[in-house]
């Protein structure tokens, strides 16, 4: 005997209105999961500003509290007038190392990304595998032969010892490949029609139109450059050449531990990466996502 059609409906009916809260509960799960997890990723910010704002006393003492009866905001003002760890200057070459290397890279790995991509030679596949095997070579290796070299050009403590051993990235110089092989063509092809070179269509097509793979592999040549820790302790040996990342290590010795600077100054130090993070945050998903990684 055949469903009644009103049968049918309350049916179907049931069913999505099943349906219906079965998503409205995974909804519900995964925004509980999500602020789980934010919560967690927000806990190490909490206690650098916790711990930056308190004395030493409110930060070993064995009862923890949310935050210490009285915030220590000098605490910043004794960071930057500290006479044995120049912070301000700290700051400024890490800025400038930061930039400098992110410009050059960016410059020097979208080159040869793109010269890989598009011009044509005999032996572009194989110079694009001798990149990659690059990747391969532990860093320790090429440590002492980098230090002896920018030893014996007297970089030693200088901006150009810090900044020109770290310019091309392997990895970068692969991102940018695997773009510009999806690039579209008809882009360049045009350009070719009205006379540009590789060279010129380069600068006046292809990066304009390459805007989110450049913010994205910005933004990690950026943020590591800023914490690069070793490089900078070996070459910047005069005060005047430390960078954050060693001026931070100056609070923790053999003889002393300074906590609530050491919090504060990590603190501060994290700022530029928030903002620089925030701002470009949209093009890294963009970027990667368009680079055929997963090809």
């Amino acid at each position: 005997m055949p469903t009644p059609p009103r049968s049918r409906d309350v049916r179907r009916r049931n069913t999505r209105d099943v349906r219906d809260a079965l998503v409205g509960v995974g909804r519900a799960v995964r925004l509980v999961l999500l602020l789980a997890l934010a919560l967690v990723f927000l806990v190490p910010f909490y206690l650098l500003v916790r711990n930056g704002l308190s004395s030493e006393a409110d930060i070993t003492s064995p009862g923890w509290t949310f935050f210490p009866g009285e915030l220590h905001w000098s605490n910043v003002r004794e960071l930057f007038d500290d006479p044995n760890v120049p912070m301000a200057h700290a700051l400024l070459n890490s800025s400038l190392i930061a930039i400098l290397t992110t410009v050059g890279t960016l410059l020097l790995a979208s080159l040869a990304g793109y010269g890989l991509a598009r011009i044509p030679y005999a032996y572009a596949n194989v110079v694009f595998y001798w990149i990659l095997g690059t990747l391969m070579v532990p860093a320790a290796v090429t440590f002492v032969p980098s230090f002896v070299l920018v030893s014996s050009l007297g970089w030693v403590s200088t901006l150009r010892g810090l900044v020109v051993p770290t310019l091309f990235s392997a990895v970068a110089a692969f991102i940018f490949r695997q773009y510009f092989l999806g690039f579209p063509r008809e882009l360049e092809d045009a350009a070719r029609v009205d006379g540009l070179g590789y060279w010129r269509t380069y600068w006046r097509v292809v990066v304009p139109n390459s805007r989110p793979v450049f913010a994205a592999v910005g933004t990690i040549v950026f943020i590591g450059a800023w914490n690069s820790f070793l490089w900078p302790l070996v070459i910047g040996q005069d005060r005047d050449a430390w960078t954050v990342q060693v001026a931070l290590s100056t609070f923790t010795t053999a003889q002393t531990v300074n906590l609530h600077e050491l919090f504060v100054a990590a603190a501060v130090s994290i700022v530029p990466l928030l903002v620089v993070f925030l701002v470009l945050q949209r093009y890294i998903v963009a970027g990667v996502e368009r680079t055929g990684i997963d090809d």
